[in-house]
């Protein structure tokens, strides 16, 4: 059963890795591969009782992950369709290339924090294609904001998926995982910034000869609606850590309500409007918008996973890779290093599954450095993070040409977070020994 249930797995991560030559939704592949996987570990052990009581405690926690994603996603949505992200663009003015460089991966940086990586992408790329005119000035700010919005997303217990899986799972809380690995974060963007801004250095901004026709014909917002929009927004997905925190609740939840407070509020902005424009802008519309593919992929790859925890296969991994490179610390940069190459949420949930939380309690080093390590190893190549894939969409950024310039600055980010990481837990324990 077990080299089955392998070599199924294998097939289905090897089938979402090749989406595009395939032609083939990743999220078929990965509905396909959990619904096989079950099947064959529920025929195997011919004990039905037990693999469906395995089967309800692995959607609980799959379902958790999944209503949050659904919650913020349309959070996000509703700020959009508000235009709402122009209370921060529109504040973004500079003279020259690097300081317009810094302003936008900082931004970057702390938006992906509180949003996430994806969306705070999509957000800044498509800021930069109104101010930059020329192609090549595109391409180096879209390879830092990928970078900067990965480093971002890692910190925060919302910045990123795997973040987030983790949080949700226990093995993080939102305190420690802010204090702990915002520095490292910041040291894996400030070394690439810091070097593309020198080469950028005297270089002034030349703006399109055409600038990109203005949404505000079409806006059926006003500045106020815009702001409070905006801000009842942020506020409902800043609140979520301090939900969890003072009720002890699930973070769903908390985003849910959130949500639903929102909407309250969005109707009664637009109460008065007419149909037509009213429709454009209300929660059902944003619904509609959410990208519900990542969802059903989310679902199917942490199920397909969660077959292999319990058939006992993660745990043997776990003992190799113990077995073999010995330390903890190698073994989740080697995590990183892969999640440039396949996807990252199913190594982190892999991991989760392979080390218990009796063995490494929540906020201990593994799963703090793995938060981190998995983060933001995807910045080293343009297909590890779904924020890379997405700028790779919408500038049409080439493989080779991302790997020749910035996979070997994303590498020394990424490997100088990792020490500035390891340093600081360093000095921590010998404080605590003091």
């Amino acid at each position: 059963m077990t080299a089955t249930l392998i070599v199924v797995f294998v097939l289905a991560y090897a089938a979402i890795a090749l989406e595009e030559p395939l032609r083939t939704n990743k999220s078929a592949a990965a509905l396909v591969g959990a619904g096989l996987l079950w099947t064959i570990y529920a025929l195997s052990t011919g004990m039905p009782e037990a693999v469906d009581e395995q089967l309800n405690e692995s959607l609980v926690e799959t379902a958790q992950i999944a209503f949050f994603l659904l919650g913020a996603m349309t959070i996000v949505e509703v700020i959009d369709s508000h235009d709402g992200f122009d209370v921060i663009t529109s504040r973004l003015k500079s003279k020259t290339l690097a300081t317009l460089l810094l302003f936008i991966c900082s931004v970057t940086f702390f938006l992906s924090a509180i949003l996430d990586n994806l969306t705070t992408t999509i957000v800044m790329i498509s800021l930069c294609r109104r101010l930059l005119q020329e192609k090549a000035d595109r391409l180096l700010f879209a390879g830092m904001i990928v970078i900067s919005a990965n480093a971002g997303g890692a910190w925060s217990p919302m910045g990123d998926v795997t973040t987030t899986m983790l949080w949700i799972g226990g093995q993080v809380t939102a305190g420690a995982i802010v204090t702990k690995l915002i520095v490292p974060s910041l040291a894996n963007m400030v070394l690439p910034l810091a070097i593309v801004a020198w080469s950028l250095r005297g270089k002034e901004i030349l703006a399109p000869e055409v600038p990109a026709p203005s949404s505000s014909e079409h806006r059926v917002t006003t500045p106020f609606e815009r702001n409070l929009i905006f801000g009842a927004g942020l506020a409902a997905l800043v609140s979520v850590p301090i939900f969890k925190a003072v009720t002890h609740l699930p973070p769903f939840l908390g985003v849910l309500f959130g949500l639903g407070i929102l909407w309250v509020i969005a109707d009664r902005v637009h109460r008065e409007k007419p149909y037509e424009e009213r429709s454009r802008v209300t929660i059902a519309n944003a619904l509609a918008r959410i990208d519900m593919s990542a969802i059903t992929f989310f679902i199917g790859i942490l199920l397909a996973v969660a077959t292999l925890q319990h058939a006992g296969v993660l745990a043997a991994l776990a003992t190799i890779l113990d077995n073999t490179l010995g330390r903890l610390d190698l073994i989740v940069l080697v995590i990183g290093l892969v999640s440039a190459v396949v996807d990252n949420v199913p190594m982190v949930a892999g991991a989760m599954g392979m080390y218990s939380l009796d063995a490494h309690p929540a906020d201990s080093f593994l799963w703090e450095f793995l938060a981190y390590c998995a983060g933001t190893g995807g910045s080293i190549l343009i297909i590890g993070s779904a924020a890379g894939v997405a700028a790779m969409g919408i500038e049409k950024i080439d493989f080779i040409w991302y790997l020749k310039r910035f996979s070997l600055l994303a590498l020394i980010g990424y490997l100088a977070g990792a020490g500035v990481y390891i340093l600081q837990e360093e000095v921590l324990r010998h404080a605590a020994l003091v």
